[in-house]
């Protein structure tokens, strides 16, 4: 599929226009990076591995009720996605205590949540994306009230679903991020789901298989993404 012209390069992703105005193709490029981009690093397999990882996921989701942009796989390291008009917040839902809850608060790491807890944090990686709540999002006007309703509605129905698909690949779904934008559909998930926005653990031995294993320099971070894949009955391209 030919491309026409980039519109938009992230740390580890790049959205091209496509001859469909309303879809973009979203390259998973290996760029590996932590820290507000102060450590950055090519990680080869990566963009593959969390292409279709994501593909996975979107599918699931979408099978389960939550509308997100995913169309299909171009090939093994892109997708075609929807084009949408991204809110500039970022959802996490923790469902184990980890990372910056457990400075914040005092929590010893991997205490179980319960209920899990919902927190939204603006996307600005100048300002170390602090944490805002649905007051200020309301002011500023980065999102509706239905926006934000129903942006909560739809992060619990993903935890609804991801949170047993990955107990019954023996793993724990510590937390994750996720973000919204507009179609003319209604608000639709996008960006991705993949390892380098959530924490995922074995069930039994807390073993790490997420990007910590990058941001804490534990090695074999694509190796431990594509456990998880392989876990979840995520068929991956074979690597000559």
């Amino acid at each position: 599929m030919e491309t026409q012209k980039l519109l938009y390069t992230g740390k580890a992703k790049s959205l091209y226009t496509t001859e469909h105005p309303d879809q973009l193709l979203c390259v998973f490029r290996n760029d590996t990076s932590a820290f507000d981009g102060r450590k950055i690093e090519q990680l080869e397999r990566k963009g593959m591995v969390n292409n279709y990882f994501n593909a996975f996921i979107m599918q699931k989701l979408a099978e389960n009720g939550v509308p997100n942009h995913f169309v299909k796989i171009a090939k093994d390291d892109a997708s075609i996605v929807k084009r949408l008009d991204m809110i500039p917040v970022e959802c996490v839902v923790r469902n184990y205590a980890a990372g910056s809850l457990c400075r914040r608060l005092g929590i010893e790491a991997g205490l179980e949540l319960t209920p899990p807890t919902f927190e939204f944090f603006l996307k600005n990686d100048e300002l170390h994306d602090p944490m805002v709540n649905d007051s200020l999002i309301l002011t500023f006007k980065w999102a509706t009230q239905q926006d934000i309703d129903q942006m909560k509605k739809y992060a619990f129905a993903v935890n609804e679903v991801l949170k047993k698909l990955f107990l019954d690949a023996g793993l724990l779904l510590v937390d994750y991020k996720l973000e919204f934008g507009r179609h003319e559909s209604g608000l639709l998930l996008g960006d991705e789901f993949s390892p380098d926005g959530c924490r995922i653990w074995d069930a039994k031995t807390k073993k790490v298989l997420d990007k910590d294993r990058f941001r804490k320099e534990m090695g074999d971070v694509v190796e431990g993404y594509e456990e998880v894949a392989q876990r979840l009955g995520i068929k991956l391209p074979q690597v000559a």
